[in-house]
């Protein structure tokens, strides 16, 4: 079948991938095999290649086993962006297991209810004076079987790492650890790497439950299969990634790994291609914030680097920005929230490399379309669909099929789309068509040449007198102003059209700017019923770790 999308899909790439039918951990054990000395992380100076982090994840599936973790337990990874990552997460698979990633910023609280909620008996998390007590507190609540400890200094030189715990350059809890807790040092020291023959069903098999729904209300599992992975990262390898040769690409690694997006597009993607990772625990960190990742760059030369439009405005808003050479990186791609066109040319002529945007959700593994990497794309657009991959646009209250340039809710099938939800059938259902495509709650339209073009999300929609009002619209004109940083657009009750638009910015340093000459600046560009009513002008927007506004958090 010919879709409208294929008259403009790049030369390059297939438009049909055969998959192999293959458990999640053998992109690691495959490149170990075939490239061992290949660097897979770099963290602070130093290096370890896929065959030392597949070793390494060979004696942590051993462990798990040894502590009575069986096919189908719950370990949760509770970390940042530490190179224990791939070990914990590629050990837990070896193991049989099913990995719940959490978000290291969570209370105890969210992270007692995402513990519960997915059974998870055994935790992994990193020593640090937020981090360790979070769990210890979490475990007043609910019953875990297993705790690894991991401590920063397990990847670094014995000297190094003794002389930054003397000057307190190392994080590390400021409780006592508890005696039956395990070091995850000790561990490697303990285990021998060994191979455990598991039987995989790849098609049913959850490799991770992840957490979704942060933006609008209670989280949602959805259970993400090794066939939804695996296929993902082939897809993006085959339409997205500049190809290179094993060891030479390198991702700056700054998203987090417990998101999907991270996962995907930079830990699994570069165990898939023998590419480096850089590791950055904390994109803010530094002084002023967000130094951290320029010095990595100006280091390490990564090539290839993901990120979110919020952090590609933090390092371009950056004061010392001017001094770091930022060439060596190729390729960008910007997701999980609409991507400013200005942010995207202004970080272009910085580097020189080529921005593009994609998109997709925690569902679909989780990218579903994307810009073409080479030539051919179109800003503002969210690009055209992956391989083996449908987006069709369907009616909001009917769910029937909308045409061409007609404005709607957009659905995907394809072979990353989510099993389904954890323990929650009645919300899969409706999310789910009997066809098997996945209603997304995005609104958008394709057009004439097949790019996908993303309005707003369907619960953010603001209805003002019957006409609809999409916030990134409005959004786009605030971004425009010379004196904005950021920007979210919520709509709020009036008595007289039921809702009228609210916008909240965030100013550039510096800057000085009225709520009224923003208003009218807006009336430049906006028809009248878009207006934003007020502004609030504020220090920092709410946002989940990924960088997506709180549009909810701004509504209450």
């Amino acid at each position: 079948m010919s879709y409208l999308w294929y008259k403009n899909w790049p030369d390059y790439a297939k438009k049909n991938i055969d998959y192999p039918k293959i458990p999640l951990q053998r992109l690691l054990e495959e490149t170990a095999k075939n490239y061992p000395e290949a660097n897979y992380v770099i963290f602070h100076g130093v290096y370890k290649n896929f065959k030392e982090v597949n070793e390494m994840a060979d004696k942590f599936a051993t462990a798990l086993i040894d502590m009575g973790v069986k096919k189908g337990d719950k370990v949760a990874i509770y970390l940042p962006n530490v190179p224990h990552y791939p070990v914990v997460f590629f050990g837990s698979l070896k193991a049989g297991a099913i990995n719940i990633t959490c978000n290291p910023l969570y209370t105890d609280k969210e992270l007692a209810f995402q513990l519960t909620d997915s059974g998870a008996k055994t935790i992994v998390v990193l020593d640090h004076p937020n981090f360790y007590p979070t769990v210890l507190k979490t475990l007043e609540e609910v019953q875990i079987d297993n705790v690894v400890i991991c401590k920063i200094g397990d990847f670094l030189p014995p000297l190094k790492a003794k002389l930054g715990s003397f000057l307190g350059k190392i994080p590390k809890s400021n409780v006592p650890h508890k005696k039956d807790h395990h070091y995850f040092s000790d561990l490697m020291k303990k285990y021998n790497p060994k191979h455990h023959e598991i039987d995989f069903d790849v098609e049913n098999d959850p490799a991770l439950i992840l957490y979704t729904g942060g933006t609008t209300g209670t989280p949602k599992g959805a259970m993400l299969t090794h066939k939804n992975f695996v296929s993902n990262v082939y897809q993006l390898a085959e339409i997205l990634y500049p190809k290179s040769g094993p060891g030479e690409a390198v991702y700056l690694g700054a998203l987090p790994f417990f998101h999907s997006y991270g996962l995907t597009t930079c830990l699994l993607s570069a165990a898939h291609t023998a590419a480096s990772i850089v590791f950055i625990p904390d994109p803010r960190g530094g002084n002023p914030p967000f130094t951290d990742i320029l010095d990595s760059i100006q280091e390490y030369k990564p090539t290839l680097f993901h990120a979110v439009p919020t952090l590609y405005g933090a390092l371009l808003g950056h004061p010392k920005i001017a001094n770091y050479d930022l060439s060596s990186i190729k390729a960008c791609v910007s997701g999980a929230a609409p991507l400013p066109l200005q942010v995207m040319e202004n970080f272009e002529k910085i580097t020189g490399a080529n921005l593009v945007e994609g998109w997709g959700l925690t569902e679909t593994s989780p990218v579903a379309t994307t810009n073409p990497m080479k030539e051919g794309k179109k800003p503002g657009s969210i690009g055209i669909p992956l391989p083996d991959t449908i987006v069709k646009v369907v009616d909001i209250d009917s769910g029937a099929d909308l045409p061409q340039g007609e404005t709607g809710e957009l659905a995907i099938k394809g072979p990353q789309v989510m099993k389904g939800y954890w323990n929650k059938p009645e919300e899969t259902a409706n999310v789910m068509t009997s066809d098997g495509f996945f209603k997304t709650g995005d609104i958008g339209h394709v057009d004439e040449d097949g790019f996908f073009f993303i309005t707003d999300r369907k619960k953010d929609m603001i209805i003002v007198g019957g006409h609809k009002v999409y916030p990134r619209d409005v959004e786009e004109v605030l971004f425009k102003h010379p004196a904005v940083a950021n920007a979210a657009v919520v709509g709020i009750p009036d008595e007289h059209s039921g809702e009228r638009p609210k916008g909240f910015i965030v100013l550039k340093p510096n800057e000085n700017v009225t709520e009224e000459q923003i208003i009218e600046f807006c009336r430049n560009s906006l028809t009248n019923y878009k207006v934003p009513v007020s502004i609030e002008i504020r220090n920092e927007l709410p946002m989940t770790a990924v960088g997506k506004v709180l549009r909810r958090k701004l509504k209450e």
